[in-house]
């Protein structure tokens, strides 16, 4: 079984098992070329990736570009704000114009759900979703499993809560799939507004109280609360969400004495997370931007066909 052979990563709801193994057990020497003095290895050489993003990014965006970088591929940033889209360019013209200047890989995100999917259906570039809508961001959830299975050895039977905005997280989706196939208990909590209908048809069990649904858990897993959504009235305040749902000293006490603390950032300090929680000892939320570089350099590596003799010189 080879990533290589897999033309697209769209999301994790049909990606084995196996397959998520492969790309997490590949990060691990990425994430030590990475702590080099020298981040720089010849493995994609002569490969050219391009990211494409309709909606604003710093840590997706940005550690896709490095991490061609430190494996030698050659790496554009498309401005969607300066380019022909703003002239009216259509999706598939634009989508055309890149394939024919002979990239390799697209990384593209987009506000619609499924559109990933229409570009690769439409291209004979690979593509990766970086994000689309409210569907999947399949890349997020493997840097959050390679974290936790980092510093628990394991994610076989963990509890996991995910916490927050879940009507429109394409995180918590992805997580959701991807965990599900490593035994994990998963919880999803946030108020009733924020639950997306008929979750618990994924397997999940909904909870609408933080300290309930923390009860007994190995991992936390915040999700940003989208202050554009606040425009909604989907709850009716940020102090009234803050009050019930923000991760404080007091609701971790029921969770694991060793809980690990995730966030995918940015972070609303005083609405999801308190300060003191985010710079304590069990968040490794500064980790996961540095294992989301060496997860993306493994996709990469590994959709691409480097050479693993090229990595460990």
């Amino acid at each position: 079984m080879k990533l290589d052979r897999k033309k697209d990563l769209l999301g994790l709801k049909d990606v084995t098992r196996e397959e998520i193994e492969l790309i997490l057990n590949t990060a691990v020497p990425m994430k030590d070329v990475i702590r080099r003095d020298i981040k720089k290895v010849p493995a994609l050489r002569g490969k050219a990736m391009v990211t494409v993003f309709y909606e604003p990014s710093t840590r997706t965006r940005t550690s896709f570009e490095i991490a061609g970088k430190y494996l030698s591929a050659d790496t554009v940033n498309l401005a969607v704000s300066t380019s022909s889209v703003q002239k009216g360019e259509s999706l598939r013209d634009t989508i055309k114009t890149i394939e024919v200047m002979g990239f390799d890989v697209m990384v593209m995100r987009h506000s619609m759900s499924g559109t990933p999917n229409y570009v690769a259906r439409n291209t004979s570039m690979r593509v990766i979703n970086a994000g689309d809508g409210a569907n999947e961001h399949p890349t997020q959830a493997l840097l959050d499993m390679f974290s936790i299975r980092e510093q628990k050895g394991t994610l076989e039977g963990l509890k996991v809560a995910i916490v927050g905005d879940i009507l429109h997280s394409r995180v918590a989706r992805s997580n959701i799939y991807g965990l599900s196939k490593f035994g994990c208990e998963i919880r999803v909590v946030g108020p009733s507004t924020l639950m997306a209908p008929e979750i618990e048809k994924l397997g999940v069990k909904a909870y609408y109280n933080l300290k309930e649904a923390l009860d007994g858990v190995d991992v936390i897993n915040l999700l940003r609360i989208q202050m554009e959504r606040q425009k909604k009235g989907l709850f009716p305040s940020l102090q009234e969400y803050s009050h019930y749902y923000m991760l404080t000293p007091d609701k971790l006490k029921k969770a694991k004495d060793d809980v690990l603390i995730l966030h995918p950032g940015p972070m609303n300090r005083g609405v999801e997370i308190s300060s003191e929680i985010a710079d304590g000892d069990h968040a490794v939320i500064n980790e996961q931007v540095t294992n989301g570089v060496a997860v993306r350099m493994a996709l990469l590596f590994l959709m691409m066909g480097g050479s693993k003799d090229e990595i460990n010189n």
